[in-house]
């Protein structure tokens, strides 16, 4: 299935951590609650009084702008909501239809490493959509994962067209993370037509359900799950109390 070596990519926390707290929201959650959220958990995480967390949900179609953002890249800025948010990265839509991770681990715990975790939430990316038959892959000069498209005219250099199936954008505050990973399962691409996403005009987005593969969210979710295990460890259960 060509999933990745995961010897490369392992990014386990310190013999001896607790478990991830696996969290999964019901609804849409509105995206000002949801980076309220992440900020209280991240705090909690680095002074020790929570164990680390991912937390999986769907937002209402809104539309974020990243640490990079520029505004010339707002293409429809009357269609949704926009956001300004911490982030790295530039422009990206969230809506129904997308599994957003937000992921709030403690690097202190794991390796203090940067570029190294943000690709080994690439390879979680990607041994997700391995589980499924597709190959996704990196790009040294364009953080997320993407999935060659040959059924596409090729691009003005003759080269294979590709499109974008996944983003990443992370925040870290005394080495927790927060933030996280967005993989298109079934969302409105139209609505990516309102940005330029990730500031990439050469090429385009994608998602599961565009390439043939009506997965149901729990099923994507699953997959995502055994591919963050075999990243970064084991997991257990969580609800929001």
């Amino acid at each position: 299935m060509n999933r990745l070596d995961t010897h490369e990519t392992q990014f386990f926390a310190h013999p001896g951590s607790p478990p991830v707290r696996w969290r999964i929201a019901a609804g849409l959650i509105p995206y000002p609650d949801a980076v309220r959220l992440m900020e209280t958990e991240a705090q909690r995480i680095a002074l020790g009084e929570a164990d680390e967390l991912v937390w999986l949900l769907e937002h209402p179609p809104l539309y974020t702008a990243g640490t990079s953002a520029k505004p010339e890249d707002l293409v429809a800025p009357d269609r949704f909501e926009v956001h300004t948010t911490g982030r790295g990265g530039e422009y990206t839509y969230h809506g129904p239809g997308q599994r957003v991770a937000y992921v709030m681990l403690d690097l202190k715990r794991r390796r203090q490493d940067v570029r190294a975790f943000v690709s080994a939430l690439e390879a979680v990316i990607i041994d997700t959509l391995a589980s499924m038959n597709v190959t996704g892959e990196r790009r040294e000069d364009r953080v997320g994962v993407w999935v060659r498209r040959p059924d596409k005219p090729p691009l003005a250099d003759g080269s294979v067209a590709e499109d974008k199936i996944a983003a990443i954008g992370i925040r870290l505050r005394k080495w927790v993370s927060f933030h996280g990973l967005a993989l298109n399962v079934d969302p409105d691409l139209e609505h990516f037509s309102g940005i330029v996403p990730c500031g990439v005009q050469a090429h385009g987005v994608t998602s599961l359900l565009d390439l043939g593969l009506p997965i149901a969210m729990h099923e994507a979710d699953i997959r995502l799950r055994e591919a963050f295990e075999n990243v970064f460890g084991p997991t257990r259960d969580d609800r929001l109390i």
